[in-house]
């Protein structure tokens, strides 16, 4: 699956949800926050737009410390 330009905001956030984030706040931008069963809290923030560039996801994808093919996968489920 290719990587896609942009995404619809409600699909990223659905996706970083299941990988067990957490919205913790929503205004301009939206916090995201994992936490692991170690107690290491990994912060993310996407901006609040109708869609999300691709650059910003690759961004986000890196915060997150998730690879580009575990986001593929997931976003081919939902």
């Amino acid at each position: 699956m290719k990587f896609p330009n942009d995404l619809e905001k409600k699909h990223v956030i659905l996706i970083f949800e299941r990988l067990g984030f957490k919205i913790v706040r929503i205004g301009n931008h939206i916090s995201m926050l994992y936490e692991d069963q170690t107690g290491k809290k990994i912060p993310l923030t996407l901006p609040n737009h109708k869609k999300i560039k691709s650059s910003t996801l690759r961004s986000a994808i890196t915060q997150a410390g998730i690879s580009r093919e575990e986001f593929l996968e997931i976003l081919k489920e939902i």
